[in-house]
Order: C-alpha cells, then structure tokens, then sequence
C-alpha cells in the first residue's frame, strides 16, 4: 500500500507540510511513503524490576525505570538484535531479533514481568496512516503473565458492552492486537472508558476513569500486573499502561481500576 501511495505523497508532501490543518507531521509524511529511517523505542512494563539499559546492537539508552518510554531513536535497516540490562550492566535480562527491520516502521520492545525473571515483547509498527488523517491510532499488547486473553473495549462512557464488539479482542500474554506486522487500529478523538473482560465474557475485570483520547495519539495500551501479582484474573489485579508514541521521553500514563479504587 505504501508503495502504491509513494508517487502521489511525493508530489503533495510540499503542500501538506506548509498548509493548515490536517493530521500529517513531516515524520508522518516520511513513514507513510516509507522513506523515513525506522525508530525505535522501549517501554519499561515489568512493575518492582530494576532501572535497565536499552540494548540495540549495542547500548543505546540508559537508567530507564518501570512506566518509562524512551523517546524514538534512528536504528538501520536490516537485521537486527534488542535486548535490556540491569542499568551499568551488559547482561540481558531478555532480548530477541527483528529479522528485518524497513524504514517506514515504527518498533517497541517492551519489559515483561515473567512467571521468573523477565520477559521482552516486540511489535513491529508499519505506520499506515493516511496522509490527511487526524484520527487517533490505537494498539494493545497483553504484559500479564499467567492471564487468560483478555477483551479490551475503548468506548464512551455508560455503554453496554454487552451491545458492542471488543475493540481489541483476545490480547494474549506477549502478543498485540493488531499483530505485530500489522497497522494500528484508527479512531476518532473523544472521551472513552476503558473496559477489560477476560475473552468473550462480558464481565468486566478492569474499568478505567474517563479520559480524552487526542486527535493524532498514538497510544499503545499494555495490561500490566500489579506488583507482586502474578493472577490477574480478578477485579483489581491489573492495571493499563498507555505508552503515547511521539518523539519526547515521557512515562506512560497508568490508569487505575475504579472497579475497586486501586
């Protein structure tokens, strides 16, 4: 699809880039025809782990602590090794591969809590948005280990969620919805709740306050266990972390379950 577009955001990128109003930044621009370098980033979701060092091909972030995201970093093209280490250290405490890591993309390696140890999550993000897209872009990813799947609803607030669909069905323990590989869901910015079942049951486990999903987010919503949990399949045992894509180090914003007040 990118390579269908590329002629035609070629001859409008100038044009956008200077008119007022839409949704595409010159970045934007860049992923959507796939010219722009690939980025990476790292996400810190093991809660009660140590500060780590992001490793790609070497170091390449440091001191970062649980909640944290690291701002997008330039990586090459081609195959490519990420791992984290305990901060001043070289040993991994989980690492894997991007076999073939293409400008355009966007990648996360996330931290993960394990039944021992640690854990790594990968999502490799092809950044498919139209060029004069403002809608918001959405994607999930299950860091509860020891979890069912579980049902993540993205709705406004007082629905039923017995009338709708999820909005990000069947999220298992390592795994994004949409895939990795995949492009992001797109939605409308608004005010939304967050609601989580475990999958196709309508019960819900995890329910979040109001919030305001922006024009232009770029959100990725990561169930995580509390501390010292490893069940997470009753009212009170997991939280969301959002991790807001964007070119600036900020932590993710932790949404607790109202559920139960924690």
């Amino acid at each position: 699809m990118k390579t269908m577009r590329t002629l035609l955001a070629f001859a409008s990128a100038a044009a956008l880039l200077t008119a007022c109003g839409g949704g595409s930044s010159s970045n934007d621009v860049g992923k959507e025809i796939g010219v722009q370098n690939p980025e990476i980033h790292f996400v810190h979701a093991l809660p009660g782990g140590p500060n780590v060092d992001f490793l790609v091909n070497g170091p390449l972030q440091t001191n970062i602590a649980y909640k944290q995201v690291t701002n997008f970093a330039n990586i090459n093209t081609g195959n490519t090794n990420v791992s984290y280490a305990s901060t001043g250290t070289t040993t991994a405490l989980a690492s894997g591969n991007f076999p073939d890591v293409a400008k355009g993309h966007e990648y996360t390696v996330l931290a993960l809590p394990a039944l021992t140890g640690g854990d790594i999550g990968l999502i490799d993000d092809p950044f498919d948005k139209g060029l004069l897209s403002s809608s918001a872009r959405l994607r999930a990813f299950n860091a509860t280990v020891n979890a069912q799947n579980l049902d993540i609803y993205i709705v406004a607030p007082g629905t039923d969620i017995n009338t709708v669909q999820p909005t990000l069905p069947a999220v298992g323990y390592k795994n994004a919805v949409p895939a990795s590989g995949q492009d992001s869901i797109y939605m409308n910015g608004g005010n939304y709740v967050a609601i989580v079942t475990t999958a196709g049951s309508k019960t819900a486990i995890y329910e979040s306050a109001s919030f305001n999903l922006a024009n232009n987010a770029d959100w990725l919503i990561t169930t995580v266990p509390i501390s010292g949990t490893l069940s997470q399949l009753l009212p009170g045992q997991i939280h969301l972390l959002v991790a807001q894509g964007g070119n600036t180090s900020q932590p993710a914003v932790e949404y607790n379950n109202t559920l139960t007040g924690q």
